[in-house]
């Protein structure tokens, strides 16, 4: 309607140098001007128009413009006319806003330097989700609601370390109305963007993986904690989902899958009462007393209003409490709606798909390995750790150049330096990669990466790291966030990961920038904690009694398979494990200098527990060590 059309491109290329940027290859540029539009219009979003100088600085920005003026909403056209115009007759007052914006773009908080991180700053995001949540349907505020898987980890670890049962029924009532509605595909498995009511209905279509990474690593936790297996079913629904649709032949996961196809969102997914009637014929009823199907449709046009005449597919209650309020057995039940769902998957399969972005992209593919490998800890599933491992394999062979990595790589063709978040999302990736497999060899990787950060991308006067490395491109200011949004923040990760890395290798170094990090950007945390709950969960081991916990002997060890089963519940979330065995124990030595005279006893191991590095006499049996913990 705007940017395709013949007046507004001739306009366009008279009077500017158009530059059209895909936000998820250059995520650097992105930030940079989405907080511009968020100065100047007092919010964000996409699509983002955004007025430059030649030296790039920003003097206009704002999100969507129609082609013309209407409804009190600027066209496009008015827009390009008036700023050519302001160009040539006040360049000047253009020149002097852009140097502003750009001045306010560059400022830093202050730093806390005697901050005290406490418990309190949980509490008061914990009492800040509580007072937004929706008790009826889940999820916290009102429509759009966004999953924020990471809101849901912070609830559930929240309720671990406190005991605060509310914290657990809003991660799992979320968890559970996000699966039983409709931004659940519930023929293709996998999660839509978001919902654009309340109760979870209602969706825009578009598929990301990120969201799909993020949600398996929350079903993970609630599945470990609750043993509810409703959520290892939907970590089980996701994975078949982005194996059959977002994996490349070449072992990366693609990035998206969109909203549209045949230029209408939706269509791929929504079905007519008639379209449904036809195709179920006499089971229509049947099908009708399980899945909620309106004449006009369950749709609302969220442009015009009103009902649309089409359907989303979804459950209004868990089918448990169907089976009981139709008085059947659930299994019979669960029975017939795999039926239903076969037949409805079989005649849209011959639809036209939505597009596929074939992007692969190292920060979400790093995401998604760490979420792989913890599902697949906690479910003791070995295919959602080996597909942990491909990704990583992907990754070092094909995003990997001079040992530091590529944001991008797409039809055979790496490209565009990594950011904060590919060494933050794939660091992370690494060491629960480690944790499933206790292969060393991740955590040496975790600490190669981490230290191409420490050089390049850390703000060495205010704590923290850029988003951009010191040898990228110059933009008006070098970004710097901390804002847990639809993904956790690169910061937010890296505190995760320096921390998990002080525990394992002992280097005073990584506690010493994680502090810094702290310091850097407590005033945001203070201000709104609940905005930057991956950063919160993030600092659990400083906040709780934490332990690294050396095991020397093989993994076959009877005593060693016993501490192992009962390290797997939550209890010991903050425990870090290193395994050390007759074929890593020079790497682990290396790596981990604390633990070099650490030798097993005459029962073939020895349990050295340790805080901070500094370690107690070790114990050979299970038995022991768990006395130890529990003192």
């Amino acid at each position: 309607e705007s940017f395709e059309d013949p007046v507004v491109a001739s306009l366009l290329n008279t009077n500017f140098v158009p530059v059209k940027v895909d936000r998820e290859e250059r995520p650097d540029i992105d930030s940079i001007y989405m907080a511009v539009c968020q100065m100047i219009a007092g919010s964000g979003g996409w699509p983002l128009t955004v007025i430059l100088k030649p030296d790039k600085k920003p003097f206009f920005a704002g999100t969507y413009f129609p082609r013309e003026t209407r409804y009190g909403r600027t066209g496009l056209i008015d827009l390009l006319d008036k700023v050519t115009s302001l160009w040539s007759t006040r360049r000047n007052e253009i020149e002097a806003s852009a140097e502003q914006i750009t001045s306010a773009l560059n400022e830093v908080p202050e730093n806390k330097d005697h901050a005290t991180v406490s418990t309190d700053l949980l509490d008061e995001a914990f009492n800040q989700f509580n007072e937004r949540y929706d008790s009826l349907h889940g999820g916290f505020g009102s429509s759009p609601k966004f999953p924020s898987p990471h809101n849901l980890m912070f609830l559930l670890h929240y309720f671990v370390n406190t005991g605060e049962a509310k914290a657990l029924e809003m991660a799992e009532m979320t968890l559970i109305s996000m699966r039983l509605g409709g931004i659940y595909d519930h023929l293709g498995d996998g999660f839509h963007r978001y919902s654009t009511d309340e109760e979870w209905r209602l969706p825009h279509f578009e598929k990301m993986l990120y969201d799909q990474a993020m949600l398996i690593y929350a079903y993970a936790e609630a599945m470990k904690i609750t043993g509810n297996s409703f959520h290892s079913d939907v970590i089980a629904g996701i994975f078949g989902y982005i194996k059959r649709e977002l994996r490349s032949p070449e072992g990366g996961f693609f990035s998206a899958e969109d909203a549209d196809s045949e230029g209408e969102e939706g269509k791929f997914y929504v079905w007519t009462f008639d379209e449904l009637k036809g195709l179920l014929g006499d089971e229509f009823h049947e099908f009708q007393t399980i899945f909620p199907i309106e004449e006009h449709g369950n749709f609302v046009d969220r442009v015009r209003g009103g009902f649309t005449g089409e359907n989303v597919i979804y459950l209004p209650e868990p089918l448990a409490t169907m089976a009981s309020r139709m008085n059947i057995e659930l299994s019979q039940l669960e029975a017939r709606v795999e039926y239903f769902k076969g037949k409805l998957l079989e005649e849209r399969v011959k639809r036209i798909r939505p597009h596929l972005d074939d992007k692969i992209l190292t920060d979400w593919n790093g995401l998604l390995m760490a979420a792989l490998a913890r599902a697949g800890r906690y479910a003791k599933n070995q295919d959602y750790i080996d597909e942990a491992v491909l990704i990583s394999r992907f990754i070092e062979n094909k995003l990997v150049v001079g040992g530091q990595l590529l944001h991008r790589y797409r039809e055979g063709e790496a490209g565009i330096d990594g950011f904060l978040d590919d060494y933050a999302f794939y660091s992370l990736g690494l060491i629960e990669l480690y944790k499933a497999t206790f292969n060393v060899e991740y955590l040496e990787l975790a600490v190669h990466y981490t230290g191409v950060l420490l050089h390049q991308f850390k703000d060495k006067k205010h704590g923290g790291f850029y988003f951009s490395s010191e040898k990228a491109e110059a933009l008006p200011a070098r970004w710097k966030d901390v804002y847990d949004g639809a993904m956790p923040s690169g910061n937010s990760v890296m505190l995760k990961v320096l921390l998990s890395l002080f525990h394992y290798t002992g280097n005073d170094e990584y506690f010493s920038v994680a502090n810094d990090l702290i310091r850097g950007f407590y005033p945001n945390i203070e201000k709104a904690p609940f905005a930057h709950s991956f950063f919160l969960a993030a600092l659990e081991p400083l906040l709780y009694r934490s332990y690294e916990l050396v095991i020397v002997g093989e993994r076959d060890n009877s005593e060693i398979k016993a501490a192992l089963v009962e390290l797997a519940k939550p209890a010991y979330s903050n425990v870090s494990v290193i395994l050390k065995d007759k074929e890593n124990t020079k790497m682990i030595d290396q790596l981990a200098p604390f633990t070099a005279e650490m030798t097993p006893g005459e029962n073939g191991c020895f349990f050295y527990l340790c805080s901070n590095s500094v370690c107690e006499l070790p114990v050979p049996t299970a038995k022991e060590l768990f006395f130890k913990m529990q003192k």
